[in-house]
């Protein structure tokens, strides 16, 4: 079986990255927390956010909380680079930056493809220095079908107006800003009379509300807009053109983030379910064997395509349905790989009644793992979504 570590790129064929990945290693020995598991388990919304914090902060004066940015902006790892910090990261079970995906990743690839420069000399800064972000696009009646929403921004003044309602948008509790998707022009096409705006959480007219998850967990929010002002100098890109911006944006940045994703369920997520095999006294099982080398081989091909998008969007613009691949491969293998712990880890599996904050759905935590593992295949555009991309967009088939 591939041993903890290993991944796509950056296997060590050059000297500069076997050095990169053995001080990576060493870094990962003396930082990350021993037991931070058991220390994360059952905590509250103020404890794990501290700690989020806290982790944020020992990444970045290691150089590595925003290694994908440009280096003017304090990142500059190559693709292969960044693929053997993730995998080192994941081979240390390090914590997962939950509560900062949003800002370091969606905010800052928006920002650096299509803000102004006294956008990015203003907000890539602070992302860098632990601001947090949420992501306000859903809606109660737009959620697969996004360009529904009806959160309308009215200009007055030297700014709009907002009024609406956000729906599951991930961490806005603790969120400092949002990226906000509303309707500028309500008599255009529906994806032709959307903006996209920076929306400042602490203003006035912005009510948060969590929403308890299948888990027990306050992940999702729920966001309402009553009057919000926002000033004209928050709007990306042109008026009524956020569709695009949302698309180009967000969709060529999905692959970098997987570029995570896929280490960590390849190295702790994989470890776990070896072990949750062998707890179980299965691993001399023919058929149990059989499924661990099908998720293993699953999980290479997952690497690899994951390593093909993100070196394709290094090179230039990816294919337009390179990233619905990817996003689609990984949440239905996360599906799978976590049900399968489920069952065969027999009743333990099902015991644990809280699984530790900054764990991502990688906990070991079974049957709450599995629970979450839905979150991947509906948000961010469903399984059945993305099956439509890819056969429209990326096959070329007819529509109907």
């Amino acid at each position: 079986m591939t041993s903890p570590g290993s991944g796509p790129v950056g296997s060590g064929r050059h000297a500069s990255l076997s050095e990169f990945r053995a001080r990576v290693h060493d870094w990962c020995g003396t930082h990350v927390p021993a037991n931070w598991r058991a220390g994360q388990t059952g905590v509250s919304d103020a404890e794990f956010a501290a700690f989020q914090q806290w982790w944020f902060g020992q990444l970045r004066s290691a150089g590595w909380a925003v290694p994908h940015w440009p280096a003017e902006w304090g990142g500059g790892l190559s693709v292969a680079e960044q693929a053997v910090l993730y995998s080192e990261l994941a081979a240390a079970d390090a914590p997962r930056l939950v509560l900062h995906f949003v800002a370091i990743h969606h905010a800052a690839a928006t920002l650096l493809a299509a803000g102004t420069d006294e956008q990015k000399q203003r907000h890539l800064p602070a992302i860098a220095g632990g601001q947090t972000w949420a992501q306000g696009f859903s809606e109660p009646e737009a959620g697969s079908d996004l360009a529904a929403l009806r959160t309308t921004a009215r200009r007055h003044g030297q700014g709009y107006v907002v009024n609406g309602q956000k729906l599951w948008a991930s961490g806005a509790a603790h969120a400092d800003w949002c990226l906000l998707l509303a309707r500028t022009d309500p008599d255009a096409p529906k994806r032709k009379g959307i903006s996209y705006f920076l929306l400042d959480m602490r203003g006035p007219g912005v009510e948060v509300r969590p929403i308890r998850n299948a888990v027990g967990e306050w992940h999702f929010c729920e966001i309402f807009l009553t009057d919000v002002e926002i000033p004209a100098t928050s709007l990306i890109g042109p008026e009524n053109g956020g569709w695009r911006v949302a698309q180009e944006t967000l969709g060529a940045e999905r692959g970098l983030t997987m570029l995570e994703l896929a280490e960590r369920l390849g190295n702790a997520g994989f470890r776990w379910l070896v072990q949750a095999c062998s707890s179980a006294g299965a691993l001399q099982d023919s058929l149990v064997a059989s499924r661990l080398a099908v998720f293993e081989a699953e999980i290479a091909a997952l690497r690899s395509l994951t390593a093909r998008l993100v070196l394709g969007h290094e090179a230039g613009p990816v294919g337009p349905a390179d990233a619905s691949i990817v996003k689609l491969y990984y949440s239905e293998l996360l599906q799978r790989m976590t049900d399968f712990g489920t069952e065969v880890g027999g009743l333990p599996a099902h015991l644990p009644l809280a699984k530790p904050a900054s764990s991502g759905w990688e906990s070991g935590a079974w049957l709450l793992d599995f629970i979450g593992s839905w979150e991947w295949t509906i948000p961010g555009g469903s399984s059945e979504i993305q099956r439509t991309i890819i056969a429209e967009r990326g096959l070329g088939l007819p529509r109907g």
